[in-house]
């Protein structure tokens, strides 16, 4: 479904939260300020889901994400780095492709031995940010910094084992054939793509994983992303996880009766445009209903969907079997809808009269063709209805939904504030406990 328009609180009361309160699938939900998870964290807990979040607005009271916990093998190193390259590439610079493709092979390098050697413990982000920092270059053949010499006892290693050259130790070979002076502006290039990294709360995000994604189809389980809805600075990190996620998720149907997830996973995905890009998303939405899983990007408007994805954009519709529009006026939207709805047929009658000498009188008969809604009329839609569009029907004015209708409804805390979900009392219950600026704290050393 692809749902467009609407303010922040209609669309949230008027599809997101009706579909949540259904309670039938597992729920993976964009949410814009974190108001979502506080309003239905408490009544999807009390109905058994396993309640996870990832805080983009304040990391320390964020479950941890580690994307590298979930890197199987080199084709997934590649798609991380291609994702985070995309997402984290200043807007309106189109940058020299040989440097950007430079950068990428670097990054692609440092993971894929984080991944290949590292333990368990330590395969996350900061290790390569440190081994990233850790490159230095000089005018020098004879000189190798710290990554060369882990990288030829790597080499060295598989040699002696007699097995063949790892992918990580093959990538950083083809930096390394770049001269002194080009070595510096990919390396500078792979710093400005990870500068973000570097922040602490971030680094403490990445440490370690918390949210199992690889589960959300075994287990019913309500995954919250909070996004900041004014700074896109850390939406990159919520779209690599989508991007692990779907990955994750198509695996893990493969080895599922019928290939198919045992529990239907269902994204919501609101300020869609926000997320950053998630790589083939135009390819992943038309195979993934075969697996368990749909999709449900809301829109302020279609043209951001053309602003992201541009030439997919019409592929990622198409793929839509539903749509749903909360109202607008954004013209370009309001001009697809008008044409989507197509045009309905009109009796015209018309009169003449002739007032000369003879008088006579004329009438005249005919059908013409009239949009079935103006623009100007989809503009001034009631706030309270909304257009609706099902594959092989044709389309329809609906009453959005009346949340306070709803049999679970004095579960929330829109009924009740005392409903409402505590993120840091749910934190102390897996063992995080947050200690606040003034508690006094005993530390023990343990051998």
């Amino acid at each position: 479904m692809l749902v467009v328009g609407g303010s922040g609180s209609g669309k949230t009361s008027s599809f997101v939260k009706p579909n949540l309160m259904q309670c039938h699938s597992s729920y993976i939900c964009t949410d814009p300020k974190g108001s979502l998870i506080k309003e239905c964290g408490s009544f999807l807990k009390k109905k058994g889901y396993i309640i996870r979040f990832l805080d983009l607005i304040d990391m320390d009271m964020s479950m941890k994400y580690n994307p590298l916990a979930y890197v199987k093998n080199d084709k997934e190193v590649r798609k991380i780095v291609n994702t985070l390259m995309i997402n984290t590439k200043s807007e309106g610079t189109g940058g020299d492709s040989f440097f950007e493709d430079s950068a990428a092979i670097l990054l692609t390098a440092l993971v894929s031995y984080v991944c290949l050697e590292a333990e368990p413990e330590e395969r996350n982000f900061n290790l390569v940010l440190d081994l990233l920092n850790s490159i230095e270059l000089r005018d020098d053949p004879e000189f190798k910094n710290a990554v060369d010499t882990l990288m030829e006892k790597v080499e060295k290693r598989h040699k002696e084992q007699k097995k063949l050259v790892p992918f990580c130790v093959k990538q950083y070979k083809k930096f390394q054939q770049a001269g002194y002076k080009t070595g510096q502006s990919i390396l500078a290039t792979a710093n400005a793509h990870v500068a973000t990294l570097e922040l602490d709360e971030v680094r403490g995000l990445l440490s370690k994983d918390e949210l199992a994604l690889d589960t959300l189809g075994d287990k019913y389980t309500a995954l919250f992303i909070i996004t900041p809805d004014t700074d896109m600075t850390f939406n990159f990190l919520a779209a690599i996880l989508y991007t692990q996620m779907f990955d994750l998720l198509c695996e893990r149907a493969k080895n599922c009766p019928k290939g198919r997830l045992p529990i239907h996973v269902r994204c919501i995905l609101d300020e869609f445009f926000s997320l950053g890009k998630i790589p083939n998303f135009e390819i992943l939405i038309s195979t993934i209903r075969s697996r368990e899983i749909s999709v449900a990007p809301i829109l302020q408007t279609k043209s951001q969907l053309k602003g992201r994805y541009r030439d997919h954009a019409e592929t990622i519709t198409g793929n839509c079997d539903s749509f749903l529009f909360l109202g607008g006026k954004e013209e370009s939207t309001i001009k697809d809808i008008s044409e989507m709805l197509g045009r309905e047929t009109i009796d015209s009658r018309g009169t003449s009269e002739n007032t000369g000498r003879d008088k006579s009188f004329g009438q005249s008969f005919q059908r013409i063709g009239k949009e079935l809604l103006s623009k100007d009329e989809i503009a001034s839609m009631d706030g309270g209805k909304c257009i609706v569009q099902i594959k092989g029907c044709r389309p329809f004015f609906s009453k959005k939904y009346n949340l306070t209708k709803h049999e679970h409804y004095h579960m929330l805390s829109d009924s009740n504030p005392k409903n409402e979900f505590d993120v840091q009392k749910y934190l102390k219950t897996l063992g995080r406990v947050q200690a606040k600026k003034d508690d006094l704290v005993s530390v023990f050393e343990v051998g």
